[in-house]
């Protein structure tokens, strides 16, 4: 498998392609970033506000989705003390926030005297859904997903309110899947293809016994009224310079707090910290799907900016990447009922074989160390591994 030869990205990274010179169109992007007039961006940002605003005052000027980490902070700084613009923020709560982002969470109000939002689903939806998320697409955050790219545009159509703000674009700043100069929106074939892994409300209705009472949360508004009230989806890191590690230390002085704990599957402490499985199960899946997980997407963001060279990144991949994390496991062990060796067979059934081979039993795949390794027993059944043979070059 071709790994980038700048930073540690692979070429199946989702939404990421790769020159012939082997360098991938997310290192283009941070490339891209040097050449951008940001003060300009900002005026055009600003525009696009006052354009959208309340005008009189009688309503919110926008809506921000905040999980309550670095970022969620740094967007409410933002448009509140920079831009003095009165948002509401919106938040879907998982149930799976650490100690440390509960109190972030609590503290994102607080901090900037705003009004917040906070829908909280049914711990039991909650839990079902878990289940139903991962053995259909080995993700039990897919709620959580949906909750971050529908709550805020229900809000929206409800309370008359045309504009929501995100940060970062992801699939932008990470894959490269567009340029900066293409200033991409909020699309609702995004949502699903992209942010839902394609996937939709109805898609669950009667898994685990699931209704579509349970999932009127899910529901992005129909057209009509997403038309009626002109709302657009917009991204702050198009219009600002993104820098994750400078916002997490400037949002240290607004009471945001990094984890106290380490992590089991990434080095940093800043990113990714909302909830239980972000850095942990959930990512662990990531990485059986495709090979490679959130310290890669880490290290990649830190070569690029600067924060470490190539090699560094490659060992800290190398230590991280591969880790199964126990603590978020066990939770989502006894949150579902569900045992650990089902909890594998049923893992081992998401390995892409563009990535992965079996062989002598154990799974198998390259790395951008350049040697290949093995990564843990297989847990399928024998007549499953046919399509993870290993193709002679």
């Amino acid at each position: 498998m071709q790994y980038c030869k700048r930073c540690t990205y692979p070429i199946i990274a989702v939404n990421l392609a790769m020159r012939d010179d082997g360098v991938c169109s997310g290192c283009d992007v941070t490339d891209e970033k040097s050449s951008i007039d940001w003060k300009a961006r900002e005026e055009e940002f600003r525009r696009l506000l006052e354009e959208h605003r309340s005008k009189d005052g009688s309503n919110y000027d926008c809506i921000i989705p905040v999980s309550g980490g670095k970022d969620s902070h740094f967007q409410v700084w933002y448009i509140t003390k920079k831009l003095g613009l009165k948002p509401l923020l919106v938040t879907y709560y998982t149930h799976n926030y650490t100690e440390t982002a509960e109190q972030n969470l609590r503290n994102i109000s607080r901090a900037f005297g705003v009004d917040h939002y906070i829908f909280t689903p049914s711990l039991k939806m909650v839990s079902k859904m878990n289940i139903a998320g991962f053995r259909k697409m080995g993700d039990m955050s897919w709620h959580f997903h949906c909750g971050v790219w529908t709550l805020p545009f229900q809000v929206a159509v409800r309370f008359n309110i045309p504009l929501v703000i995100y940060g970062e674009h992801g699939f932008l700043d990470l894959a490269g899947q567009y340029s900066l100069s293409d200033r991409p929106e909020f699309t609702v074939r995004d949502r699903k293809e992209s942010y839902l892994r394609g996937y939709d409300w109805n898609d669950f209705v009667g898994d685990e016994g699931l209704t579509e009472q349970d999932l009127l949360w899910a529901k992005f508004p129909p057209d009509e009224e997403i038309a009626r009230v002109g709302v657009r989806g917009i991204h702050l890191g198009v219009y600002t310079y993104w820098d994750g590690n400078a916002n997490a230390k400037h949002m240290q002085e607004f009471g945001f707090k990094p984890s106290n704990e380490v992590s089991e599957r990434t080095y940093r402490t800043i990113s990714n910290v909302d909830d239980i499985h972000e850095n942990g199960i959930k990512d662990w899946l990531k990485f059986v799907k495709f090979g490679y997980g959130r310290c890669t997407d880490h290290t990649s963001k830190d070569i690029r900016l600067g924060v470490m060279t190539r090699e560094q990144g490659i060992e800290l991949v190398r230590k991280y990447d591969h880790v199964v994390p126990r603590k978020s496991l066990e939770y989502f062990l006894s949150m579902t009922g569900m045992k650990e060796e089902e909890f594998f067979r049923i893992a081992d059934t998401f390995h892409d074989p563009r990535v992965w081979w079996i062989e002598n039993g154990e799974w198998w795949k390259d790395n951008p160390w350049g040697e290949p390794s093995s990564y843990g027993p297989v847990h399928l059944p024998k007549e499953s591994w046919v399509k993870y043979e290993k193709k002679s070059s």
